[in-house]
């Protein structure tokens, strides 16, 4: 298709709603395909064959979410294999949001982190590793002073040696 068109029906000015939306023709000059959809809007690229459609996806920013809709498994497994976003749905819409098992975040400039269930209260909570050395641990022999410890150390390595 050579021109850009919407199917949907009209909304009146004052309903503030806006009913599902295809955009047929879309091309990347238009802003719907350069910001985030937040709303009811899909835009229908056609392709040939999947590779096209794979490489039209890699060409461009990390999606934050990548939805595929195929029952054939090894053309799933080709597509999480061949691209790389944040969370993926085969078959289905938004549904990885729902699964708190499952770690919400994108990849590069769609948002980097695990912000879901338990995922993102690990990625917020700032861990500190302390570690604490024990004055009569095996790795005291390998800090200076030296004096001393040379003839342990020579017997333990002739012992090792053996």
């Amino acid at each position: 298709m050579t021109s850009s068109r919407a199917i949907t029906d009209t909304p009146e000015a004052g309903d503030r709603l806006m009913p599902p939306t295809l955009i047929f023709g879309a091309t990347g000059e238009m802003t719907v395909m350069q910001e985030e959809i937040f709303g009811p809007l899909l835009p229908v690229i056609a392709y040939r064959d999947l590779d096209e459609a794979i490489g039209y996806v890699n060409d461009r920013p990390r999606p934050l979410a990548l939805y595929y809709f195929d029952d054939d498994r090894r053309r799933q497994d080709h597509v999480l294999a061949s691209t790389l976003s944040g969370g993926v749905t085969i078959n289905d819409c938004i549904y990885h949001l729902a699964q708190h098992n499952l770690p919400f975040g994108g990849v590069g400039p769609s948002g980097m982190g695990q912000y879901h269930g338990l995922d993102g209260f690990v990625t917020f909570s700032k861990k500190r590793p302390v570690m604490v050395q024990r004055a009569f641990a095996g790795t005291a022999l390998l800090r200076a002073p030296w004096a001393g410890r040379q003839k342990l150390l020579r017997a333990m390595l002739r012992i090792a040696s053996r």
